[in-house]
């Protein structure tokens, strides 16, 4: 048995890619999503107990490998995988996509963290387009002078910045739609998740000229890495 990691486009092709070499699968998801897409083949809902539980766990299933597909900015589970394969000497793939890199007319701001992202802002503009996702968004609830246009895929939980529009929507998302957005704000603010499905905002916010504050992604633990599908899929086939 493979344990995949994750919910994200990159996981589901996986466990899909896998399933029809008849590979058996179990994609874990962290269930923090409502309405979550879900892969081909098993699928387990929550966490496993720590790094502990997880170790366990592969014991019990007698997992042959684990391929830690999570979001590029999900550092616990990476680091709880990290540990479980090292306590129980389980093979384990990090499947991590490419982050995105800025071109000729991109105006774009670096941010170590969603707190430093914040601190940039007020000499940036007044009106924010936030696309950070809904957890971490109490790092700007304190910027009062500001306005936000906040999207998530599900409704974030206080504290939340005192002035801002809410928009649940999930990608992939339309330049012209990306633009039309843009054409409402300042700056945008965004996570470095690389991949197609959200990057159509860096586009729009280049025609348009737009400071981009991107926040850099967390460091995770040294692992063997992929970063396309089959790549993993030659891994996965190896053992």
């Amino acid at each position: 048995m493979i344990l995949i990691l994750g919910g994200t486009g990159e996981a589901r092709k996986l466990a899909e890619d896998l399933t029809a070499r008849e590979v058996r699968v179990v994609s874990s998801l962290a269930g923090r999503v409502a309405r979550p897409r879900l892969p081909v083949g098993e699928v387990r809902v929550g966490g496993f107990g720590g790094p502990e539980g997880l170790a366990a766990w592969l014991r019990e299933n007698d997992v042959a490998a684990v391929v830690d597909a999570t979001h590029p900015f999900a550092e616990r589970i990476g680091a709880n995988a990290a540990k479980a394969a090292e306590l129980t000497g389980t093979p384990l793939l990090r499947l991590a996509r490419p982050g995105w890199q800025p071109g000729p007319g991109d105006v774009w701001h670096w941010a170590d963290d969603l707190a430093d992202a914040a601190k940039m802002l007020p000499e940036l503009g007044k009106r924010v387009f936030l696309t950070s996702g809904r957890q971490g968004l109490a790092a700007f609830a304190h910027l009062d002078d500001l306005w936000f246009l906040i999207r998530c895929v599900d409704p974030p939980g206080p504290p939340l910045p005192r002035h801002h529009e809410l928009i649940l929507a999930r990608g992939p998302y339309e330049v012209a739609a990306e633009r039309e957005l843009l054409g409402r704000v300042d700056v945008l603010v965004t996570k470095d998740s690389g991949g197609g499905q959200t990057s159509a905002k860096l586009t729009a916010a280049r025609e348009l000229q737009k400071p981009v504050v991107v926040v850099r992604r967390p460091p995770r633990p040294a692992s063997e890495t992929a970063a396309t599908v089959p790549e993993a899929v030659e891994w996965v086939l190896r053992r």
